[in-house]
């Protein structure tokens, strides 16, 4: 039987400020050598300095937006398209990308209605060892969190290490990192490298040892113990857990010079960690970055998403939730592999083999033939108002992540 060939295409990010590719040039090679044909939206690598000439060179088809669309059998992007190329794609295609489903039911209603199967690396089981290359989110979360630290040094008023010079003894920055997942270790890691003192707090007693093993101290907040959930992450803390946590950290808030919070809720508000209390007990010239910051919070109260704002004592609120596109280069390499490494385990003889019996399947692939096959999406899409754009509030007592952590296999 003679294998076939699946045309896969790499779209242009058109979201403000986005500037990743879903495939770099360089793993054009690997993709075809796997048997596919790589079709590139003109302009798709610029953001992240990659000219369609460099594509060309790796063996790949440049093509205008609409030619693109025509002939591809699976579109590839880093996040959820612009709702305007939905008229672009016909029934039978597959979108793969960050589509964050559990936030936008209403992209995942309209790719379900026009016949799209929709897979989203957001669901890739973080638990499943053979799934650890395809963990866009991990990928992308140690970008981010690396980043962090390098927009807090920036923002803040002293240096980082110990500095002893003729004029004086300048003394080390006090970071503290809220949350052990991957953004948060990565930041913790980066920090440490730059001679800052760290501390780093999570709910989760296991995370302790990670924050000791990169040379940091861990905060020790006694009010809130044993918060783990299934698959090791955090669970969502009570609202009386929820208040004696953010009493506690503004207990000791003053001790810190930076804050980096990262923990995030999926579907969901994130947790408010960093209150008003706590922002007021910060010296004046501290530096508070909140990667959770988006449009329905985050973790630092004030915070903006894509803003830097100055509290009443001097305190600076950065809100940070896209900090991977702001490293473009690194986080788009990262990505390509995630994501060439999923496209590769679906496919069978040339065409995408959508099989919900596998675990790894059954946690990405959202929608396929007119229907939404994740049952969190699904529960997403059935609670989504029809005359409202706001996304439903899903989320339960095991969809508290820190930086991410993927909405689970479909069984869970």
């Amino acid at each position: 039987m003679a294998v076939s060939t699946l045309w896969a295409g790499v779209v242009r990010q058109t979201a403000p400020a986005e500037r990743r590719v879903a495939v770099v040039p360089t793993a054009v090679a690997g993709l075809r050598g796997a048997g596919f044909e790589v079709l590139v939206q003109a302009g798709a690598g610029a953001g992240a300095r990659y000219t369609d000439q460099d594509y060309t060179d790796a063996g790949a088809s440049v093509l205008s937006e609409e030619d693109l669309y025509a002939r591809a059998d699976v579109l590839l992007s880093v996040t959820a398209p612009d709702p305007a190329v939905l008229r672009l794609l016909r029934p039978g295609q597959a979108l793969m990308g960050l589509l964050r489903p559990l936030a936008e039911p209403r992209l995942i209603r309209d790719l379900a209605a026009a016949g799209i199967t929709a897979i989203s690396l957001d669901g890739v089981p973080r638990t499943l060892s053979r799934a650890q290359t395809m963990d866009a989110l991990s990928s992308q979360a140690s970008v981010a969190g690396y980043k962090a630290v390098i927009v807090a040094a920036e923002a803040y008023d002293r240096y980082l290490p110990l500095l002893m010079t003729a004029a004086g003894v300048a003394r080390p920055a006090q970071i503290l990192v809220l949350g052990a997942g991957v953004a948060g270790l990565q930041a913790i890691a980066t920090a440490h490298r730059l001679g800052a003192v760290v501390s780093g707090y999570d709910v989760r007693p296991e995370a302790q040892e990670e924050i000791r093993s990169l040379g940091a101290d861990t905060l020790d907040l006694p009010a809130v113990t044993e918060a783990t959930a299934s698959g090791g992450y955090a669970r969502a803390l009570t609202g009386d857990e929820q208040r004696t946590q953010r009493e506690a950290l503004a207990a000791v808030m003053g001790r810190f010079d930076i804050v980096i919070a990262t923990a995030q809720v999926l579907g969901g508000p994130p947790p408010l960690l960093v209150d008003e209390d706590a922002l007021r007990a910060l010296r004046p010239g501290a530096v508070a970055v909140d990667l959770a910051s988006g449009p329905l919070g985050g973790n630092v109260y004030g915070s903006r998403p894509g803003e830097t704002t100055y509290t009443k004592n001097g305190v600076a609120v950065i809100g940070a939730a896209e900090l991977a596109a702001t490293v473009p280069r690194a986080a788009s390499e990262a990505y390509a592999r995630n994501i060439g490494a999923l496209l590769t385990h679906m496919t069978r003889e040339g065409r995408l083999h959508i099989d919900l019996d596998d675990e790894i399947q059954a946690g990405v692939v959202i929608t396929h033939e007119g229907g939404v096959m994740h049952p969190a999406a699904a529960k997403a899409v059935a609670a989504l108002a029809p005359d409202s754009d706001e996304p439903p509030d899903t989320h339960t007592a095991a969809d508290t992540t820190l930086d991410g952590g993927g909405y689970g296999p479909r069984s869970a």
